[in-house]
């Protein structure tokens, strides 16, 4: 349904109760203004789709904070948190929860990403992103990229 036709419809008296999961999702761009996105491995909730590196913000931690450490155990990347842009956000309910994930920009780490919990990685012009399965919240966010670097 779009816009439009749900403005037709009464609106609804009650959120929809979904729990509400915060994750951060970091575009890391390298010398040559590609992005860098993981596959989801086989055994994870949407295994096979492809996605901006991040994960779940834990209880007392920022979101730039639980990228630095999410960066670190997916990509064994350091990272620290003055160097995350925030630049986009996405929210999207799923079947179980809604998620709203801050999408910010990194262009300074230290190391290689490598792929630490068997994921595969690559990097690619932010255009070519359109052509990879990503889970529905994360595709809105690769025209927000491109308007925006």
């Amino acid at each position: 349904m779009n816009c439009l036709e749900a403005l037709e419809k009464p609106r609804p008296e009650k959120a929809p109760g979904l729990p509400l999961l915060l994750v951060a999702a970091a575009a890391l761009i390298d010398k040559d203004g590609r992005v860098l996105v993981a596959q989801r491995p086989e055994g994870k909730a949407m295994a096979g789709l492809w996605e901006f590196p991040g994960g779940k913000v834990q209880d007392g931690e920022t979101p730039e904070f639980a990228l630095c450490r999410e960066l670190y155990e997916e990509l064994g990347i350091d990272a620290r948190e003055c160097c995350f842009v925030p630049i986009a956000f996405a929210s999207h309910s799923y079947e179980k929860f809604h998620l709203v994930m801050p999408l910010y920009v990194c262009r300074m780490w230290k190391g290689t990403p490598i792929s630490k919990e068997g994921q595969a990685i690559k990097w690619m012009k932010v255009n070519e992103l359109y052509s990879l399965s990503m889970p529905d919240a994360d595709v809105p966010l690769i025209s927000q990229l491109l308007e925006r670097l």
